[in-house]
């Protein structure tokens, strides 16, 4: 498990019902494009949004529709240990290759309350866990090196998406654990930087929008081409500039994602409330500021085959 792995959107219908077919031509559009592996029913999925069941359904649609050609990381965190106990379970079953499970979130465990929702959850399970190390959208802080190195050399886990500020964690991780442990960087602001330091893959939701492009990265940085690697970063910079320094105010990352695709004629679907999607003008909006960088002609876009 390596790579480049997109965040994959999960796709809703207008009335905000799973859609099953839009999600699943998404996620067979990726795969086409390259991808080393999908991340199904995380934040960029719309996690929080989904019943327990819907996710469920989610990741069955998500195994059909990739048929096994790449591996998928299942999002099962919750922050009910035996909820996520029942989630990891039924990813097992459904043969996802491992299972992304989330700091708690709302209430305020104790760090060795954290570690303690790890073990048991690992404890009941076969499925290699992965810990989703995001204390910007949980209720606990990050688990340090230390903790994360503890946790792998018990066996309670395999791997970590570092959501983190800065990249750090990555490098410590390489120096703390061996092959056997999976560090990926799980933000969008300084890929090549993680890479460049040893980071095994790259997940972020930005990849629903870029995924040739970042596989590309990916390799150059595989190859120790830095100048090349710089060069396609530049490319992408601009890309995830229009999610830091939007031209559309007052919608999510997650719109700005559907809206670019809905551009370029690709499955876009809708965010489920209370999260929205563009509306037509600021849709129309999006696509002149895109039309008037200079970037943009030469950004790389699907081919017409594959949308």
């Amino acid at each position: 498990m390596r790579g480049v792995w997109p965040a994959a959107l999960t796709m809703f219908d207008a009335e905000g019902r799973l859609d099953e077919d839009a999600t699943a031509a998404h996620l067979d559009l990726l795969v086409t494009e390259g991808v080393h592996g999908l991340v199904v029913g995380g934040t960029s999925g719309e996690f929080v949004a989904l019943t327990d069941a819907e996710r469920r359904r989610l990741l069955e649609v998500a195994v059909e529709a990739v048929a096994g050609r790449v591996a998928i990381l299942a999002g099962t965190g919750t922050y009910a240990t035996s909820a996520t106990i029942e989630l990891t379970r039924h990813a097992e079953e459904a043969g996802a290759a491992a299972a992304l499970v989330v700091l708690p979130y709302f209430q305020r465990p104790s760090r060795e309350e954290v570690l303690g929702h790890y073990r048991r959850v690992a404890a009941a399970t076969d499925l290699p866990l992965w810990v989703y190390n995001i204390p910007a959208n949980a209720a606990t802080d990050p688990l340090t090196t230390a903790d994360l190195a503890g946790l792998y050399h018990e066996g309670v886990v395999s791997g970590v998406k570092s959501t983190l500020p800065t990249v750090h964690q990555i490098h410590e991780l390489r120096a703390a654990t061996d092959e056997g442990f999976r560090a990926f960087y799980g933000g969008f602001t300084a890929p090549l930087e993680a890479m460049a330091g040893g980071a095994h893959g790259w997940i972020s939701g930005l990849l629903n929008v870029a995924p040739a492009t970042a596989v590309e990265l990916w390799e150059a940085v595989g190859a120790g081409d830095l100048p090349r690697a710089r060069a396609v970063w530049a490319r992408l910079l601009p890309l995830r500039r229009l999610v830091t320094d939007p031209a559309v105010r007052g919608v999510s990352d997650l719109a700005l994602y559907r809206g670019l695709l809905r551009i370029w004629g690709r499955p876009a679907g809708f965010c489920r409330p209370p999260l929205r999607d563009l509306d037509p003008t600021e849709l129309s909006m999006l696509e002149k500021t895109l039309q008037a960088a200079p970037w943009w002609s030469g950004f790389d876009r699907p081919s017409a085959s594959n949308v």
